[in-house]
């Protein structure tokens, strides 16, 4: 057989079911092997947009992601979203098309050496010089990526090695399961623990990648012990419902949820991610005693020197670790942020003013969609209300990217997180500058018949770079821009477009639309002037508690 079919043969071992991407001239022999697979290649319009597919499908099902380019252009085109994969530790496995081996020593068209581009921003890079290698290569690219913690892959695979015959056959797979922790680390841990006055619980990204949300849930409960979570760990606890849930951090030193570190003595950090809010923002003095529950050593860092660090099995470590901690009887005081936070959303259910405030989005939003079903955040300033306030019930249904945090995932992750789980409704929640950085695979949700919802937080400027801006030099420098029409830009695609005309039709629209089989683009004012006002009240909230900075 040719190389390019044990290529595709090794893929079909790894249980790839999609492969996200643009065909070339590079990549010709693999294209012709995938006709005979049962792997379906998503056809994309642009490489991006196909990064960030096998991106969110990979965060979502903890399975790589797979997503293909030629050379060159192809292949840096690859680049946001492939980087942005391995900073939010999502597994994914990029593939990209090269020239044959014997130019690549000369200036030749369109030759780049890719495996330099690709290491910095990926945990495996590497290319394809015999095809003897295939199944080793692959079987590595696949176990790195999918292994604690995930990120991404590459894979260089050279046009004249894709066409040699070989016979050979795929490695098998195999997994390894995580540890406990020692016995003697465990009651170390408990005793700092027993002798913490206020200790805070933080869960990171690694937790949810763990699904540990049952365990850090009891084992929370058992102790008594209030938690934060992450923007990508949203949902590991049930916001509002649950008096243990103290809410999400990440968004800046000074805000609101430092009011728990502030009071806090014993940081215990579960599946947390450096990258998700570094630790000098919350542990500026290394006030702090930290324990570190998680897949891997700590990150050394200046402001994050753990105690105690419990490796392996997450939601097994906390499970046994409870028994080494007495069973407490009453819940902390809640903190008076979190009824402030609860009073700010309830207090916009019911509101009029156009355009829409913030708060009023998020709770028609969360309204309309069923607990299991999935927001794709962009980035931008409406992330950082959906941060706030989005109420998660689960895991895994509100994704933010955080890590590197890049404008263009909503659209594109959309399709991936339908593709992922089908019969679950799929929200892209975006602004107007985010949407149209990769509005172009709207034809390619179409196409593939993955039905979605795109809510567009429309403001004609970059609003996060707005308000960061006015914080910062009380003026603005520009931001501002110019939308298309929305909805004849959605009808153009054979897509259904809406415009909100008042906010009374937000809802409605929204229920709509998630019944739809087809694409919807809701073009949504947004008002911004909200954001300073509820930085200011959850200011003079700590202010009040003495726990402001």
């Amino acid at each position: 057989m040719k190389a390019s079919q044990l290529f595709i043969q090794c893929l079909e071992n790894e249980q790839v079911e999609y492969i996200f991407g643009i065909p070339g001239e590079e990549n010709l022999d693999v294209m012709d092997a995938l006709l005979d697979s049962k792997i379906k290649f998503i056809t994309c319009r642009h490489e991006q947009g196909a990064a960030f597919m096998a991106d969110v499908y990979g965060r979502l099902t903890g399975k790589a992601g797979v997503c293909l380019a030629t050379l060159g252009p192809g292949a840096t085109n690859l680049i946001t979203g492939v980087a942005d994969a391995n900073m939010d530790n999502s597994p994914v496995v990029a593939i990209a098309g090269q020239a044959a081996t014997h130019r690549m020593h000369k200036e030749s068209h369109q030759v780049l050496d890719l495996v330099s581009i690709f290491k910095p921003i990926s945990k495996y890079a590497i290319q394809i010089l015999e095809p003897e290698t295939i199944p080793e290569i692959v079987r590595k690219a696949f176990k790195l990526a999918q292994s604690e913690k995930p990120g991404a892959s590459f894979i260089d695979f050279p046009e004249n090695i894709a066409e040699m015959i070989i016979q050979k056959k795929p490695l098998r797979v195999n997994t390894t399961p995580l540890t406990l922790a020692d016995s003697k680390l465990m009651e170390q841990t408990a005793k700092l623990i027993k002798n913490a006055k206020k200790p805070l619980i933080l869960v990171g990204n690694g937790a949810v990648r763990a699904k540990a949300s049952k365990n850090i849930i009891q084992f929370a409960e058992h102790t008594k012990i209030p938690i934060v979570n992450t923007f990508m760990a949203k949902g590991i606890v049930a916001h509002y419902k649950n008096p243990l849930s103290m809410g999400t951090v990440g968004l800046q030193k000074g805000d609101y949820e430092n009011g728990g570190f502030a009071n806090a003595d014993l940081v215990l950090c579960v599946g947390f991610d450096m990258v998700e809010y570094h630790p000098n923002l919350w542990n500026p003095n290394q006030q702090h005693l930290i324990i570190h529950v998680d897949t891997k050593s700590a990150e050394v860092d200046s402001s994050y020197v753990p105690e105690v660090e419990l490796i392996g099995n997450i939601g097994r470590n906390l499970t046994a670790l409870s028994q080494y901690l007495e069973t407490k009887q009453n819940y902390p005081d809640i903190f008076p942020i979190r009824s402030a936070m609860i009073d700010e959303m309830n207090k916009h259910a019911n509101s009029d003013s156009f355009p829409i405030k913030p708060q009023k989005i998020i709770w028609d939003l969360r309204t309309a969609m069923a607990d299991e079903d999935i927001a794709i955040s962009d980035v931008g300033a409406h992330k950082m209300w959906m941060a706030r306030l989005f109420k998660c019930e689960q895991p895994n249904t509100c994704i933010i990217s955080n890590g590197f945090a890049s404008m263009g995932i909503a659209v594109p992750g959309a399709i991936g997180a339908k593709l992922a789980f089908p019969n679950k409704a799929v929200i892209a929640v975006t602004g107007d500058a985010g949407f149209l950085m990769n509005s172009q695979e709207i034809e390619t949700a179409l196409r593939n018949n993955t039905p979605f919802v795109i809510l567009i937080w429309n403001d004609s400027q970059y609003g996060l770079i707005n308000w960061k801006q006015q914080k910062t030099y009380g003026r603005s420098s520009h931001i501002d821009f110019k939308n298309p029409d929305f909805v004849k830009y959605a009808e153009s695609f054979g897509a259904i477009g809406v415009r909100i005309e008042k906010t009374s039709d937000l809802l409605s629209e929204l229920k709509k639309a998630i019944q739809r089989n087809t694409v919807t683009i809701i073009d949504c004012p947004v008002d911004y002037s909200e954001n300073n006002r509820l930085t200011e009240l959850l200011g003079k909230v700590l202010s009040e508690t003495g726990e402001s900075e």
